[in-house]
């Protein structure tokens, strides 16, 4: 039956109703123009201005968009990128299962156990479906453990089939290669994979235990001790404990002796005792690490035993009434051992440890053993014969040098002749960097002129140290002065008769002889030694001997002596007399034959 849209009743004959506001039954114009083109709408309302409540678009307008394609609008789709292939060696690259297991293992030859529990770590691999057994080391367990079964895909029947990471689980059994490995657990990252992977996992279950290492374990049976000492305790207690100690063995008393170092190594399992050598570089001794190997130390033998021919025999208790131990060695203590006595100046931070502990001695400083360096020794020139030796100082102005020379004496043991050149000197106790040099003004009677570690005292001058002396007063003191003063007044004086008489015996006759002696030698081709003896003589009217010093430098400069020589120099003063008065007999000899 079909009802009436409108008032719901059923189209039937004389129930149906016209609506009389409805004056407009037309069809809807459906055709228009924009821009110019011609275009059709669609219509919005039906016959009558109904408003049209089915789809707005017609049937071939369906159709078209039904089969119209978007290529023409949007042009060709982009394919998606394929999706990355990531191999699974780099996927699950050291992603590693583990899973605590264990087996057991039959004992058959021992009565303390029948069967051995034996625990593992089984490995799976996810980059390529590997699996190991490793079994963790025990020490002193004496089973070789380790790698139980290597890296390798392990069959799971005899079809061929391999284990996967789908057949593991907890709280299962896991044949490989003939032995049963119970599974109790797994780590975490094993546990949060199978989960994700959909694997519903077992509870874990407690690791069992290996009976006898339980019963190893328990305390052993308490027994007494024997009376003597446990030298078995003492080296399991004691074993790799060393103390070190630094020492010294001054020999420096006995002839070519030193002072040298040594490490003292004292052994607390056996109490022996070991000296090394501590070579330093360049010192000139053989690289010998050992100055004693180590054994036990005697400290005090038996009276007979004295005579024990040790370098061949060894040494026993029986001749040993005690024997070197720990507390003999005590840093800032001397002990004497083969000979030689050792001081012994530190030690190692372990032995002042075990000092503490075990003697209670808290106080081991280190001793300062090095030694310090002497001061200079000022030398003093005490050899006897250097007394009575004399000396000429030659001052040159123009160089402020000096030079020293030594006029040789007969049968003195002593070879004559220049004992300094030319050189500047310093004056002692000055600085390398402010070296302060001898003046003229440091040379006069009685000064002491120390050159290069040897003291010389000044006992005379010529005549030109006088005159210039005179004509720089302002450079000398008041003593200087005063000492050429005295000196002069001194020289002036007559010499009693005694003296004349003893001339001959007097030390300096003899000087003279040498001095004219040498001079002999060094100037014996010069020219003017044959009549240098007749030109004084014509000056000389009253033949005595002496001439005017004056006219005795004009003789010897037309004549070509060498007057500037310190030889002759300290012949002119040796042959000087009074004032003013030269004897030119003793002269003249140095230039004869």
């Amino acid at each position: 039956m079909v009802s009436n849209p409108v008032h719901g009743l059923p189209f039937l004959p004389g129930t149906s109703f016209k609506d009389s506001t409805k004056t407009a039954f037309h069809r809807s114009q459906t055709l228009g123009y924009r821009n110019g083109y011609a275009i059709v709408r669609r219509p919005t309302v039906g016959i009558g201005g109904d408003r049209l409540q089915f789809n707005q678009l017609s049937q071939a307008e369906l159709d078209e968009l039904a089969s119209k394609a978007p290529v023409l609008t949007y042009g060709q789709p982009k394919q998606a990128p394929p999706a990355d292939f990531i191999p699974a060696h780099v996927a699950f690259d050291k992603k590693v299962l583990k899973f605590d297991a264990y087996f057991q293992e039959d004992v058959p030859m021992s009565t303390e156990e029948q069967y051995r529990i034996r625990q593992v770590n089984i490995y799976y691999y996810l980059e390529d479906d590997s699996m190991s057994v490793i079994e963790p080391v025990v020490e002193n367990s004496g089973i070789p453990q380790g790698k139980l079964i290597k890296r390798q895909r392990l069959a799971k029947n005899d079809r061929g089939d391999h284990y996967h990471w789908k057949d593991l689980n907890r709280g299962i059994n896991i044949t490989i290669y003939g032995k049963t490995f119970h599974v109790v657990d797994c780590d975490q990252f094993t546990q949060v994979f199978l989960e994700s992977q959909g694997i519903e996992l077992n509870p874990p279950e407690k690791m069992a235990l290996d009976p006898y290492t339980e019963l190893r374990k328990q305390p052993l049976r308490k027994y007494v001790t024997p009376s003597d000492f446990d030298q078995l305790k003492q080296f399991l207690t004691f074993d790799k404990q060393v103390l070190r100690f630094y020492a010294i063995w001054d020999d420096t008393d006995s002839m070519y002796g030193e002072c040298r170092t040594y490490i003292i190594h004292y052994y607390l399992m056996d109490d022996t005792v070991e000296i090394r050598e501590v070579h330093e570089r360049n010192d000139g001794r053989d690289p010998f690490p050992l100055l004693m190997n180590r054994q036990r130390m005697p400290k005090v033998l038996v009276e007979n035993a004295k005579n024990f021919p040790q370098c061949v025999l060894e040494i026993s208790d029986q001749e040993v009434l005690e024997w070197y131990t720990a507390k003999d060695f005590i840093v800032g203590k001397s002990l004497t051992m083969l000979g030689r006595t050792f001081f012994i100046y530190d030690c190692d931070p372990f032995t002042r440890r075990y000092y503490k502990e075990k003697f209670g001695i808290t106080d081991l400083p280190r001793i300062d053993v090095s030694k310090q360096e002497l001061p200079p020794v000022k030398q003093e020139s005490p050899i006897p014969e250097d007394k009575d030796r004399k000396f000429v100082f030659s001052y040159f102005l123009a160089t402020d040098m000096i030079s020293i020379f030594e006029p040789p004496v007969r049968n003195s043991g002593i070879i004559g002749g220049k004992y300094l050149g030319r050189t500047k000197v310093v004056k002692p106790y000055s600085t390398v960097d402010n070296p302060i040099y001898y003046g003229p003004s440091d040379f006069f009677i009685g000064a002491v002129i120390e050159v290069f570690g040897h003291r010389f005292i000044i006992l005379d001058t010529d005549e030109y140290v006088l005159k210039y002396m005179e004509s720089n007063a302002a450079q000398y003191s008041p003593e200087a002065l005063a000492s050429i003063q005295n000196h002069v007044r001194k020289r002036e004086a007559p010499a009693p008769e005694s003296e004349s008489k003893q001339t001959e015996k007097d030390p300096g006759v003899q000087e003279l002889e040498a001095l004219i002696d040498t001079i002999q030698k060094q100037l014996k081709d010069h020219s003017c030694k044959d009549n240098i003896h007749e030109a004084f003589q014509i000056y000389d009217k009253e033949a005595s001997g002496y001439v005017d010093r004056d006219m005795f430098f004009k003789i010897c400069e037309s004549l070509n002596v060498p007057v500037d020589d310190s030889l002759v120099k300290e012949l002119i003063r040796m042959c000087s007399h009074g004032e003013g008065k030269i004897n030119y007999y003793n002269f003249v000899r140095a230039f004869s034959n």
